[in-house]
């Protein structure tokens, strides 16, 4: 029986037996693992240990009973606009998912960075600056999870997708997504077949920007709504590849996310 602290963040809390919590709990050390937290409804850490609260965790662990039990919990973020927003409230579940089914994209320290990052700055923000985060985070997620296409050149001229600048008449241009390669097509060289996406300049550029600047330089940029759309649309259908089944979460917030 051995003792162990980390830092965590609490994914899902489950009823186990009459009094008992099932916890689901992520760490940059340990990935995602199971632990119990024992105690009656009066007890102070069935409060503290909640869904998107984060901070450190104790626990000890039995290796011969295969047991894990938490001893305590000192939280360092509540995310509470979490549970006064549907859509954060939504987002956040969509996240827990997606961790679970990837197995935190087999690097749970990278992991830790980018998602603890997405929740903190979703605390922050309000929906509409959320929503669009979601999708930073997304392209994040799948970079990580060596899945990202490369949104800097085309692939079949090798041409620079991003050597005019944007504006008005190539907001709306083109590009073909193509799932055989992983990566955009440019329209000079488009051979639409069955199974392209195709995505305007501007989501394009966007997602590019999201891949090469910091965190605080994207989120000064804005984006239409038919950019916006586009791209959700877009990693949305990447993720579930990524995940290799549909996701729960998308189908239960359906006009939500």
């Amino acid at each position: 029986m051995r003792n162990f602290s980390t830092p965590s963040l609490i994914l899902s809390v489950t009823v186990s037996g009459e009094n008992n919590r099932r916890v689901t709990v992520f760490s940059p050390d340990e990935g995602i693992f199971t632990a119990t937290l024992y105690g009656g409804p009066k007890s102070k850490m069935r409060s503290l240990v909640s869904p998107m609260n984060s901070g450190i965790l104790y626990y000890y662990r039995d290796e011969v009973k295969n047991q894990t039990k938490i001893t305590d919990f000192d939280v360092k973020n509540y995310h509470l606009s979490f549970r006064e927003n549907l859509f954060k409230t939504y987002a956040a579940s969509f996240v827990t998912e997606i961790l679970i089914k990837t197995k935190c994209a087999g690097s749970s320290s990278e992991c830790w960075k980018i998602v603890n990052g997405f929740l903190d700055g979703m605390e922050l923000c309000d929906e509409n600056e959320s929503r669009l985060g979601l999708i930073r985070f997304l392209w994040r997620y799948l970079s990580l999870s060596g899945c990202r296409p490369q949104t800097k050149i085309c692939c079949v001229c090798g041409e620079s997708l991003h050597s005019e600048k944007l504006n008005s008449s190539s907001i709306s241009e083109k590009y073909i997504y193509s799932p055989f390669e992983n990566a955009f097509i440019c329209p000079s060289c488009q051979n639409p077949r069955a199974g392209d996406f195709l995505l305007s300049k501007e989501a394009v550029t966007y997602l590019e920007a999201v891949a090469s600047l910091s965190p605080k330089e994207v989120r000064k940029i804005t984006v239409s709504k038919t950019g916006f759309f586009e791209m959700k649309e877009f990693v949305y259908l990447l993720i579930e590849q990524v995940c290799g089944t549909k996701l729960k979460s998308l189908e239960t917030g359906t006009g939500i996310l």
